[in-house]
């Protein structure tokens, strides 16, 4: 299974292909950001990412597509244009006729630390040791992405098992 997980945002929307070759093992196929540039209008930016997708899905052919759930941030301008960033994931995956799954950052770093309240470098700290890698991305987007498409693997895992 190929799962494309999305962290999406309007500036930078992290992006990460994941490969579970069997029960125990994953990698990395290919990850990294669609970036847009702030002085573009929103309707804009969102096109941008919507094609940006589009164009990983069909390069990677993923056989899913797991975004992160919003969570309600201070910040109430920039909820929605998360908002918006996610809505623009969730129908790029559809169009492309893949199922779209969502996760809480919650249900991520519980899935991937152990930990529902884990820091970012826990998270990334596992991510390298699951991954089996040097490093792991620094961009945190991408990092989030990646452990977005773990989590539905090992969600996926622990289903079958129970």
């Amino acid at each position: 299974m190929r799962v494309l997980g999305i962290d999406p945002g309007t500036a930078t929307t992290g992006w990460g292909v994941v490969w579970a070759k069997d029960r125990a093992t994953n990698q990395i196929v290919a990850c990294g950001c669609v970036k847009t540039e702030a002085n573009k209008t929103l309707d804009v930016r969102l096109v941008e990412i919507y094609d940006g997708i589009q164009l990983i899905i069909k390069k990677y052919k993923p056989d899913v597509v797991v975004i992160e759930e919003l969570f309600f941030a201070k910040n109430t301008k920039t909820a929605i244009a998360v908002g918006h960033a996610r809505g623009v994931a969730m129908l790029a995956g559809s169009k492309m006729k893949l199922p779209v799954f969502e996760y809480t950052p919650l249900q991520v770093k519980q899935a991937v630390v152990g930990y529902g309240r884990a820091e970012k470098n826990q998270v990334q700290a596992m991510l390298k040791a699951i991954f089996k890698c040097k490093d792991i991305p620094t961009q945190d987007d991408t990092a989030d992405a990646l452990a977005i498409a773990l989590t539905h693997i090992q969600t996926r895992r622990y289903r079958a098992s129970a």
